[in-house]
């Protein structure tokens, strides 16, 4: 809750004042406070879905274990990863060469853990499965 209250400070203060200078009726900081109870309980739950679907993920994943480059790689990809993977992309990102990328990534898609976007050739990418094999 603190946090919703920082990020609309000056709203928090404005309606503080508000309710402290008029009388007796506090309607208007009821509902803007309730607002901000609202607000944080939806951002909470949505923090919560994404660590269970992470938790899940790698429930299913870590039945048979990935190598550390591969975990990294999919880690980010979890997190806040813009747009699709690629064979250089993942290069970069596990820092090994595009023929080692190539190597790991086949083992994902052979285990379902990430699959193939339409499209090829030059332009081939990859996201994460629904599900996990």
């Amino acid at each position: 809750m603190s946090s919703a209250i920082l990020e609309g400070r000056s709203e928090y203060y404005r309606q503080l004042e508000s309710a402290q200078r008029g009388g007796l009726d506090i309607t208007a900081w009821l509902m803007w406070f309730l607002g901000c109870l609202d607000k944080t309980i939806e951002n909470a739950e949505g923090k919560i879905a994404a660590v269970l679907n992470r938790a899940r993920f790698w429930e299913r994943v870590n039945q048979d274990p990935v190598n550390a480059r591969q975990r990294s790689v999919l880690n980010r990809m979890l997190d806040d990863f813009k747009g699709h993977l690629t064979t250089s992309k993942y290069a970069k990102l596990a820092g090994c060469s595009n023929d080692t990328a190539l190597r790991d990534i086949r083992q994902l898609l052979g285990r379902g853990i990430i699959v193939k976007n339409e499209g090829g050739g030059r332009s081939t990418s990859y996201r994460l499965a629904s599900t996990a094999r």
